[in-house]
C-alpha cells in the first residue's frame, strides 16, 4: 500500500495477480490503489462483520492463498466473494466522486426529474465506472479454467454479481440543505452509496439465507438451480454455495476449521456469540482483567474536557 503505482513494473509486487489482471493493473495504474484498499477493507469488515461467530472470518488473511474454507464452495466463500466484489466497485466509485482518478469524476446526473423541493447537483458516486472496472478485475480470475471446476466458477461468478447487485441497489439520493440560517428552503441533492459497513450487513442476511445450489443441465446450458426442488428459483442478489461448512467447533485443516477454543464469547448472550454457541456445549473458562478507562469526566468553559483515569476489574469468558 506503501507504493507510488507510477510504473508499470510495480504490478509485480501484488501477489496472485492472473495474466488479465496483471494486463489490467498496467493499463490502468492510477486505479491499483483503490483495488489495494478495496483488499484491505474487504479483510477488516468481514472479521468485524464475523467477529461473534464461530467462523470469524480470520482466514482471509491468507489471501489470495485461500484455505479450505473459502476454496470449497461454501456459504463463507459466497459472503467473501460477494464482498470484495462489492469492495472493489464502490471503492473505484467513491475514488472518481473524490478526484483520485484522472479518467473518472462525479456521476452522472440522475435521469429522474428532481422534485419541487430540491435540485440535482454535488457530486455522486460514479457507480457506472466502479462497476465496469470493478468487474473487469473481480471476474477475470473466474473465467479461467484453471480456476476449479465449472461449478464453483459459475457459483463464484453469481456471487461477484450478487455483491455488485447489492452495491447498486444501495445508490440513495443524499441531500444538503441551503437557505437563511438552515432554513433549508432549497435542496442540492445527488446519488451516493451506503457505507461498505452497511453493504456487508445486507451481505451478512443473504449469507444466512443463502441457497444451497447444483450446477446441472437447464435446456441448452448449465445453471445454478436449488438444491432442494421446492425452493424458489436463485435470484440475482441471492447468494449461493455448493457445499455444506463444517460447525467450526473443532480444528480440522483438511474443511478450513480453526475451532473456537480459546475464542472469546459472551456469558449472558443468547445470539451466536453466547458462551453456549461459541463453545459449543465444551463450557468456557472465566477470568478477571484490570481495564484503564476514562471516567469522572468534566467540561471547562472554553472548550475542553478534563478527565480521570480510573481502573476497574471485568470478567471475560473464554471457550474451553
Amino acid at each position: 500500500s506503501g507504493v507510488a503505482w507510477d510504473e508499470s513494473h510495480h504490478c509485480r509486487l501484488l501477489a496472485g495477480l492472473v495474466p488479465d489482471q496483471f494486463q489490467m493493473c498496467q493499463r490502468n495504474l492510477e486505479v491499483m490503489p483503490s483495488i489495494v484498499q478495496a483488499a484491505h477493507h474487504t479483510k477488516s469488515i468481514c472479521q468485524k462483520s464475523f467477529a461473534d461467530m464461530r467462523w470469524n472470518c480470520s482466514s482471509i488473511h491468507r489471501a489470495p492463498s485461500f484455505g479450505p474454507d473459502l476454496l470449497k464452495g461454501t456459504r463463507e466463500s459466497a459472503f467473501v466473494y460477494a464482498l470484495a466484489a462489492a469492495a472493489v466497485a464502490h471503492t473505484i466509485a467513491r475514488a472518481c466522486t473524490s478526484g483520485e482518478l484522472p479518467l473518472c469524476s462525479c456521476g452522472s446526473v440522475p435521469a429522474e426529474v428532481p422534485g419541487p423541493d430540491f435540485r440535482w447537483g454535488g457530486c455522486g458516486d460514479n457507480l457506472g465506472y466502479g462497476l465496469q472496472l470493478g468487474a473487469a478485475f473481480a471476474d477475470s480470475p473466474l473465467k479461467s479454467s484453471k480456476m476449479g471446476t465449472p461449478a464453483l466458477r459459475a457459483m463464484n461468478l453469481h456471487n461477484n454479481a450478487a455483491g455488485r447487485q447489492v452495491l447498486s441497489d444501495s445508490l440513495d439520493t443524499k441531500c444538503k440543505c441551503h437557505g437563511v440560517s438552515g432554513s433549508c428552503s432549497v435542496k442540492t441533492c445527488w446519488k451516493g452509496l451506503q457505507n461498505l459497513e452497511e453493504i456487508a450487513s445486507d451481505l451478512k442476511s443473504k449469507y444466512l439465507a443463502a441457497i444451497k445450489v447444483t450446477h446441472r443441465l437447464v435446456g441448452p446450458r448449465r445453471q445454478l438451480v436449488p438444491k432442494e426442488m421446492d425452493i424458489r428459483p436463485v435470484k440475482e442478489t441471492d447468494l449461493v454455495y455448493l457445499m455444506n461448512s463444517p460447525d467450526y467447533c473443532t480444528p480440522n485443516l483438511h474443511l478450513g476449521s480453526l475451532g473456537t477454543q480459546d475464542r472469546q464469547c459472551n456469558k449472558t448472550s443468547v445470539g451466536s456469540g453466547s458462551c453456549d454457541l461459541m463453545c459449543c456445549g465444551r463450557g468456557y473458562n472465566t477470568y478477571t482483567e484490570e481495564v484503564v478507562e476514562r471516567c469522572h469526566c468534566k467540561y471547562h468553559w472554553c472548550c475542553y474536557v478534563v478527565c480521570k483515569r480510573c481502573r476497574r476489574k471485568v470478567e471475560r469468558y473464554v471457550c474451553k
